[in-house]
């Protein structure tokens, strides 16, 4: 007498019965770029602040100040963003951090730690760049990387989950 076969043995292969349309956690896509986003937007951030944050003009001189040059918050912009490329760096060479500190939140905090004091910058020019009558494009590439590295940020904590 024989018995059925309720379980096939020649296909142990687990992959080929999965649906086509299933989203495995180590595939490309949106939810596995936030690593991708939060590195490029750091660099951007750190980059950014030498960039022209302010132009003015004054009597028949044109001028551009960089965030470096725009006081301590210019400052601190730059030095966030290379923190974010050493969290990310130190991740891709096996270095994690323990588990009572989530990464994607370190970073999130970063991202709106930054996004806030370039929007410190937005909002009120330092009087030591005067006569800068307007904002350069330095300062909005830095906002958008602020919150570039916010979104990296909330999608690594998305792949967390």
């Amino acid at each position: 007498m024989e018995t059925p076969d309720f379980f096939d043995v020649e296909s142990s292969d687990p992959a080929a019965t999965a649906p086509p349309d299933y989203a495995r956690p180590g595939s490309p896509g949106l939810w596995a770029a936030g690593e991708r986003i939060t590195w490029v937007a750091g660099l951007v951030l750190a980059l950014s602040s030498f960039m022209g944050w302010y132009a003015g003009s004054g009597v028949g001189v044109k001028l551009a100040v960089i965030g470096w040059h725009s006081g301590v918050l210019g400052k601190l912009v730059f030095f966030i963003g290379l923190a974010v490329l050493a969290i990310v760096a130190l991740r891709e060479s096996g270095f994690e951090l323990p588990p009572s500190i989530p990464e994607s939140l370190l970073v999130l905090g970063l991202g709106a730690l930054a996004t806030i004091f370039v929007l410190i910058r937005i909002i009120s020019i330092p009087d030591a760049v005067l006569p800068a009558d307007g904002r350069g494009i330095g300062i909005w590439i830095s906002l958008a990387a602020g919150l570039g590295v916010i979104l990296g940020g909330l999608l690594r904590a998305a792949e967390e989950l």
